[in-house]
């Protein structure tokens, strides 16, 4: 069977920015990044939206019971092998996403903290606690040799609270994250075995880790991996063709037109999904959403996936066009036909025959045109300004709007027969707001992207710049994301990362105020909006205490200010400020971390940090 598609030795030096040659479990310092304190301020919440955030990655809470009541009702529907696949298949996609996360986030860091993060994440995630018995690793020489025990797996407990004690492993799903998210980190297929399982009887689970080549024979392990719709037609990490599959790697294949299609989020894919549906046909499209949420790529998609990819995809932006040539845009115009036509011109409808006509802002025109145009559809004729002879043209229209075209119908500015033309395949496009698991994602593209084009190096986001997008409400949607991370892309350090203040200046989001120090010392918002959960501006609520600098007025000024030779420091202001918080909140630290902005594993560690200065030790 094949094996899984990972990344190569130069692959991953590129994504890391430096080559995790070797390393081991002897040279590991769990105080290193990413240490555990790393790993837990990268999880944070936004419970307005219901999206809980591993550092780019959306991650959710489920009650174990519902785990172990799915485990159980997979078991008993497909049996033991086929629910041994799913639930391996499963890990193995969160194992390699956390891999991902690390190299990511922190590129520089050491080979075995690197490594070492993965059992950091699983028991983070409330899966399993890890402890490395030992672990050493050469890329270049492809030697892997790990041993872990696992304590508390989750699977292990639903497993004999379902079935008891029996003669076979259990832990399906923690096997498959440990191969993802070690041999997303290796280069190669590293394959975990779990020799000694709670399920079993023992009082811990033993796992063993090497190489698919060191195993030797490793066919039942790649089964699991493999066992799935397309592995017969592609293998495992090579599915077969399919629409939602081929869409990014259509957008990358084309990087002269500089347009992806790329997102991962149900309203996206449901688009994508319609794409696919009507994209063989013959059928009329009416893209409609807010401006700047990809109508074109969606467009120039439809056109690249349909049977007339060979034939020109011709784009006209209806608003940008007078009324008083629009006709000739779109029919032609002969030679002669008015002041200034020296020679006869195709309209877009000949230009776009035998492909595909997009029509951009199509509410935009005037009655007459509309008129003209519905006629043109239902001939599939067009005659040129100034012209008599009829041309006949096969062209698919795809038309766009940002506008509601029922409302401009009932307002009598869009015909109605047209308006029933166009709509035949009506697909929504939903704004960015509504696809915010997409954010990273995207990001990540538009990071690649300008870096390239403007030879920067940058190294990522900062978790602060993430969450900023992440809870930003994008008026002006993918536009508007891809603009600020290319001003990041500028803005940042060479070889840094890019912070919030690189992305944001005037159009600084309501969850990033400027603040201000009060007399009671608390630090007050000194902007004049407050946000709700999703950074969209709301009306400014005052601070209990007058500020008593204006905003204007640098922050270091008013705390000094303020403090004047009192001697408190950084330190003892963030003292200050937690002891008040926790007391307003009546010793409720997580309404406490809340009112701080920051999560109450956060808080907790600022706690312990705090008492250890005041106690005269190191913090």
């Amino acid at each position: 069977m094949d094996q899984p598609k990972l990344l190569s030795l130069a692959e991953m030096s590129s994504a890391t920015g430096r080559m995790l040659l070797r390393g081991s479990s002897r040279d590991w310092d769990s105080a290193i990044s990413p240490n555990l304190q790393d790993l837990t301020e990268s999880l944070f919440f936004s419970p307005g939206d219901g999206r809980i955030w591993l550092h780019e990655q959306r991650v959710l809470l489920l009650h174990a019971s519902s785990f172990g009541s799915l485990r159980r009702d997979l078991i008993d529907t497909l049996g033991a092998e086929q629910a041994r696949g799913y639930l391996t298949r499963a890990g193995y996609v969160s194992g390699a996403r956390d891999a991902q996360l690390v190299r990511e986030r922190w590129p520089d860091a050491d080979a075995p903290s690197i490594f070492a993060a993965g059992t950091r994440l699983h028991a983070l995630e409330g899966v399993v606690q890890v402890e490395p018995v030992r672990f050493d690793f050469d890329i270049e020489q492809g030697y892997y040799d790990g041993e872990f025990l696992w304590h508390h797996s989750i699977e292990d407990d639903q497993h004999i609270a379902t079935y008891g004690i029996g003669t076979e492993a259990a832990c399906w799903m923690e096997l498959g994250y440990a191969i993802g998210y070690v041999s997303g980190l290796f280069g190669r297929l590293v394959i975990f075995r779990e020799v000694e399982c709670r399920s079993m009887g023992h009082t811990a689970c033993r796992v063993m880790g090497k190489t698919a080549e060191q195993w030797g024979d490793v066919e039942e392990d790649v089964y699991y991996l493999n066992q799935s719709p397309f592995a017969n037609s592609g293998g495992f990490g090579t599915p077969a063709p399919n629409l939602l599959a081929e869409l990014p790697a259509i957008a990358e294949a084309a990087p002269a037109d500089n347009k992806a299609l790329i997102g991962a989020s149900s309203a996206f894919n449901s688009a994508c999904q319609a794409l696919g549906r009507v994209a063989p046909t013959r059928a009329s499209v009416l893209l409609t959403g807010e401006s700047g949420v990809g109508k074109e790529m969606f467009a120039t998609m439809l056109h690249k996936i349909s049977p007339r990819q060979a034939a020109p995809f011709i784009a006209l932006n209806c608003a940008a066009i007078p009324d008083t040539l629009i006709e000739s845009e779109l029919f032609g115009v002969e030679r002669g036909a008015f002041t200034g036509a020296s020679e006869s011109r195709p309209g877009r409808f000949e230009r776009a025959d035998r492909g595909t006509l997009f029509l951009d802002e199509i509410g935009s025109l005037s009655l007459t045109a509309q008129s003209k145009l519905l006629r043109v559809l239902q001939e599939s004729e067009v005659e040129r300004v100034g012209g008599v002879r009829v041309i006949k043209v096969d062209v698919r229209l795809v038309a766009a709007s940002n506008v509601d075209l029922r409302e401009a119908v009932q307002a009598g500015r869009f015909r109605e027969d047209l308006f029933f033309r166009l709509n035949v395949f009506p697909i929504r496009l939903p704004p960015l707001r509504e696809r915010r698991d997409d954010i990273p994602l995207l990001a990540h593209f538009f990071l690649k992207r300008y870096c390239r084009e403007h030879g920067r190096h940058i190294t990522g986001l900062t978790m602060r710049a993430m969450k900023s997008l992440l809870t930003y409400h994008f008026p002006g949607n993918i536009r508007e994301l891809q603009n600020l991370i290319e001003r990041g892309v500028i803005s940042a350090d060479e070889d840094g990362a890019i912070d919030t203040r690189h992305l944001f200046h005037s159009e600084l989001p309501g969850h990033e105020p400027l603040y201000s120090i009060t007399e009671t010392g608390i630090l007050a918002r000194t902007s004049s909006t407050d946000a709700d959960e999703f950074g969209t501006a709301a009306p400014s609520r005052k601070s209990s205490a007058e500020t008593v600098q204006t905003e204007s007025t640098a922050l270091f000024e008013q705390f000094t200010a303020m403090l004047g030779d009192s001697g408190l420091g950084i330190d003892g202001l963030e003292q200050r400020l937690i002891a008040e918080a926790v007391q307003r909140a009546q010793g409720n630290l997580s309404a406490a971390a809340r009112s701080l902005k920051l999560t109450r594993a956060q808080l907790a560690y600022r706690l312990k940090r705090s008492a250890a200065l005041a106690n005269g030790g190191v913090a």
